[in-house]
């Protein structure tokens, strides 16, 4: 029902302030820079986007900002809608539909957790049906929600119930899970792989699309390791999936936030610090961070 999603998909950083207030101007830089990358989608106010550290209010002037400044271009916006308070989430996901945006996705509640798949699908159904012209993701990241629900169950139960129900962010390890929820029903949904660190083993698993936030400041990493993957030099492929992990070993050492912001900050865009409670780096900190990222090419 909906075109599916190939490629790349950046899921961007919120951009602050030094004292910790939204940036707006600066998602036009971040756009910018994204097609000069080749990136041909954004996920914004996701887990990089820091969306429980932004307020209703924050995360709809996001939304209508990516939509501004990306109006007449090919980079298209998926909005990530998802909240502990699902009528927080509803009413995000009226506004993505209004403004016209290429997707919608949401994190399932984390605080209290729905306990089987039938209550994770009236979750998702409930925000689903708020936007029923969008193809609608859930984004299963059990890693930080806690909640670790089997994806293929879910499709068999929500692929019956959710009308635009496209696919899932697959943010998950589970390589076994990836496959049968790409096989499912002739491939009739749309899996796009979230581990950056393992990009190369979703290709051979036959992943089309992926969403990441090392595509913001790595993306030619990724375009090479596809392109080789694709012309079965996978040699080539393996050492460029390799320069991925050493590069989210170095960002994670120190804290992968407020390293990966200043890593945009040395590619020109500003995106700030982070929100508590992710911490800012100190400037011995930075500096050996910088040294780090010098050796990697960075």
């Amino acid at each position: 029902m909906f075109p599916r999603i190939h490629g790349l998909v950046a899921a961007s950083h919120t951009p602050f302030h030094g004292d910790g207030s939204l940036n707006l101007a600066v998602v036009e830089q971040q756009a910018e820079h994204l097609l000069q990358q080749q990136v041909q989608a954004v996920f914004i106010c996701g887990s990089t986007g820091e969306s429980h550290s932004l307020t209703v209010e924050e995360r709809r002037q996001m939304a209508v900002r990516w939509m501004d400044v990306t109006r007449g271009s090919e980079l298209n916006v998926i909005v990530h809608v998802g909240a502990n308070c699902l009528e927080d989430a509803r009413a995000l996901a009226v506004q993505a539909g209004q403004l016209g945006a290429a997707g919608f996705a949401m994190l399932t509640p984390s605080y209290f957790k729905p306990a089987s798949i039938d209550a994770l699908t009236d979750c998702c159904a409930h925000i689903a049906e708020a936007a029923p012209q969008l193809p609608f993701y859930y984004y299963d990241i059990p890693s930080m929600t806690g909640v670790n629900q089997s994806m293929p169950e879910f499709l068999k139960v929500a692929g019956h119930r959710i009308r635009n129900l496209a696919g899932l962010k697959f943010t998950n390890i589970d390589l076994i899970a990836f496959q049968l929820c790409r096989d499912f029903e002739d491939q009739r949904f749309d899996i796009l792989w979230g581990v950056d660190e393992l990009l190369l083993a979703a290709l051979s698993y036959g992943a089309k699309g992926a969403v990441g936030s090392t595509y913001n400041f790595a993306a030619p990493i990724y375009h090479r390791l596809i392109s080789a993957f694709q012309t079965g030099d996978f040699e080539a492929a393996r050492a460029e999936q390799l320069t991925s992990i050493r590069l989210v070993q170095v960002l994670a050492k120190r804290g992968y936030f407020a390293s990966a912001k200043l890593l945009m900050e040395r590619q020109g865009v500003a995106v700030g610090p982070p929100r508590l409670p992710h911490c800012r780096l100190s400037l011995t900190e930075r500096d050996a961070l910088y040294a780090e990222l010098d050796e990697l090419g960075f």
